[in-house]
């Protein structure tokens, strides 16, 4: 069984507590060891009363906030008897106020692994005050649970960089948090004091199933690790009239709007999946009800996705399709969500979420499986030349 950056924290310090004065800690629900034990409640009996501030990112420090831009607000911990300071309220950049008497600022969130998952933006973000302030910053490190070798989606152009995008990385980047850490100390904090505390017997080929971990949702509707594998495709829904499946006990595995016929969808997804080399996954034809967000209590039919093997399905290759079997094959009015998205109040939020606007002309204009690999692969040898000496694994 691999060793998180946690454990291996655990194990260096529990007798002897590192010399990091006083020390603040980004973290959430799924902060945690594999015997679910939070970070928190070592950190607490590691570091005492050097431990004196919590920061809690996008869905807030318990994991219990569904949606984009529905803020949480600073609070006091009764448990741990700290003060706990949002970092998606009135201020997604931690505050001169809030770094205040801090010397360390220790990161350990659970990312998934894809670009627009904001955590990792929360992170730079963070690096950036810390190294403005000469604040050490220390990441835990933990597994990305779709793997480090699939790279999937097209470079995000700097003209789209939001809270959804903030480094010119691909949808599926295959980097690990720390390894994020190291690639934004390259090239937005070269100053910062950045130490990584990297796992054991992680390998890159590894998926989350392979870690022998429980999954703990980073976020209210990642709810399985099938939803983590698909997402780098189903979160482009975010960017359209269809839901995404929020509102269901399976969010971001579904993707559907009223008035569609699951299984003839089903059906013509099944061809074009043939001709685009889509493999690993299973479509399964779905009725859905959805209990808030798009469509809600309203009956929906679209379909849900199961993936066989992350090392090998290309679930943003599977989106980008589906986007576009929808917008020309269906019986339901599809339209590009036009409102805020993520603090954005202009452009569509589907170019945000993809970082290029050439994604949504592919799908308007029923492109081809050779286009959209073209796509695909622009500007991805500038990535690959930037991430070569960030691996840690």
């Amino acid at each position: 069984m691999i060793q998180i950056g946690l454990e291996n924290f655990v194990n260096q310090y529990n007798s002897t507590p590192p010399n990091w004065g006083r020390c603040a800690v980004l973290c959430h629900a799924a902060s945690v060891d594999k015997d679910l034990t939070h970070s928190l409640t070592h950190l607490k009996k590691i570091l005492g009363t050097n431990l004196v501030k919590i920061f809690g990112p996008q869905h807030g420090f318990v994991c219990d906030v569904q949606d984009n831009m529905i803020e949480t607000d600073h609070f006091h911990h009764p448990y741990f008897d700290l003060p706990v300071f949002s970092l998606y309220g009135e201020t997604r950049v931690p505050t001169d106020e809030m770094l205040t008497d801090i010397d360390t600022f220790i990161i350990d969130l659970q990312d998934v692994g894809t670009r627009v998952y904001t955590y990792i933006t929360s992170m730079a973000y963070c690096m950036k005050q810390c190294e403005k302030r000469g604040i050490k910053v220390v990441i835990f490190d933990r597994p990305n649970p779709v793997g480090g070798e699939l790279i999937e989606g097209n470079i995000l152009e700097d003209r789209w960089k939001s809270f959804v995008g903030h480094h010119p990385i691909p949808m599926r980047h295959a980097l690990t948090m720390g390894e994020v850490a190291k690639l934004d100390q390259k090239l937005n904090s070269p100053q910062v004091d950045l130490e990584v505390i990297t796992m054991t017997d992680w390998k890159r080929q590894m998926s989350w199933d392979d870690c022998e971990r429980i999954w703990v949702n980073p976020s209210p509707n990642l709810a399985t690790v099938n939803s983590a594998a698909i997402f780098p495709g189903s979160v482009l829904f975010e960017g359209t009239n269809w839901s995404e499946g929020r509102g269901t006990t399976r969010a971001l595995e579904i993707m559907g709007a009223p008035g569609i016929e699951p299984f003839s969808f089903a059906e013509t997804l099944k061809k074009e999946c043939l001709e685009f080399g889509i493999s690993d996954v299973i479509i399964k034809p779905s009725y859905f009800y959805p209990m808030f967000q798009k469509h809600r209590d309203t009956p929906c039919g679209g379909v849900q996705l199961f993936c066989q093997n992350p090392n090998r399905f290309h679930a943003w290759k599977m989106g980008q399709l589906i986007l576009k079997t929808a917008f020309h094959h269906s019986d339901f009015k599809f339209k590009w969500n036009d409102k805020p998205y993520e603090y954005e109040n202009e452009n569509l939020a589907i170019d945000y979420i993809n970082g290029s606007t050439d994604l949504r002309s592919w799908v308007e204009n029923n492109g081809s499986h050779e286009e959209l690999h073209s796509l695909e692969q622009k500007n991805r040898s500038d990535y690959l030349s930037l991430k070569e000496d960030i691996h840690l694994y």
